[in-house]
């Protein structure tokens, strides 16, 4: 079995392949204050529910955009799993060409969205990460990953409007029934939904204009991208799984052929 993590900026996500099949998700937020002894008690709590052993573990990859927790957490799971974890970063090969500008800044995490689209699809991709950032991510057929947007994510923009104004109160992200909205908390529920959903599809709009990639494929991820890809035909696909998915192809094609 293989324990993939995802360190974003708001959680850390795990999940547990057995043979092609995730077969257990967990998911705590990320503290960058946290022991090895904390992560090695959620990762083993994680494990007892799904009732499987450290020995079933024959290996562990971690995708992190955050530094200051890694040390933590990989001390975590050399002492509670007796595994040395294998790091994500822009010099592992992953069948994806960076530019030397992307190579220098790009987050792990990136680099696995993009190295999933590219293997599975083979053609032209924009991948959409609805994050505490939300990234629009384009890899060509070719497996060139060279363009990037980068907009502030749907819970930053609401945690902007309501910690700059006095009286705006903290909502539910969700779509309402009428963009027309009738009281405070329904005119910016359709402020931020219907806005959002058009300050993507204009972004989708001019990547294919500008890429003359009409036909390019749109999938997106991440945890509140499913409100935005349920509301536009702009959006081919969503899965929030990817990330996982991309470890575990950088895993099985470029790193147990080398072990």
């Amino acid at each position: 079995m293989l324990l993939t993590i995802d360190v974003g900026n708001t959680n850390i996500s795990l999940a547990v392949f057995k043979d092609e099949e995730i077969i257990g998700r967990y998911r705590l937020i990320t503290k960058t204050t946290r022991t090895s002894d904390e992560f090695g008690f959620f990762i083993t709590n994680f494990m007892q529910q799904l009732e499987i052993k450290k020995e079933d573990i024959e290996d562990v990859l971690i995708s992190s955009v955050v530094p200051k927790v890694m040390y933590a957490l990989t001390s975590a799971i050399i002492k509670y799993l007796s595994i040395r974890p294998k790091i994500i970063d822009s010099k592992m090969h992953t069948g994806i060409r960076l530019s030397d500008t992307t190579k220098a800044t790009v987050g792990a995490d990136r680099i696995v969205n993009t190295t999933y689209a590219y293997h599975t699809f083979h053609e032209p991709t924009i991948i959409i990460d609805f994050g505490t950032a939300t990234t629009f991510d384009y890899v060509s057929e070719e497996g060139e990953f060279k363009y990037v947007v980068i907009m502030p994510g749907i819970e930053v923009s609401l945690l902007g409007l309501t910690s700059q104004t006095a009286k705006l109160p903290e909502i539910e992200i969700m779509k309402p029934a009428s963009v027309l909205g009738e009281n405070t908390v329904s005119g910016m529920q359709a402020g931020l939904v219907y806005g959002y959903i058009g300050a993507v599809e204009k972004i989708i709009l001019e990547m294919k204009k500008e890429l003359k990639k009409e036909k390019c494929r749109v999938i997106a991820t991440g945890g509140l991208g499913k409100v935005v890809a349920n509301e536009t035909d702009m959006i081919d696909e969503y899965d929030p799984d990817i990330a996982y998915k991309g470890m575990k192809i950088i895993y099985d094609c470029y790193i147990k052929t080398q072990d």
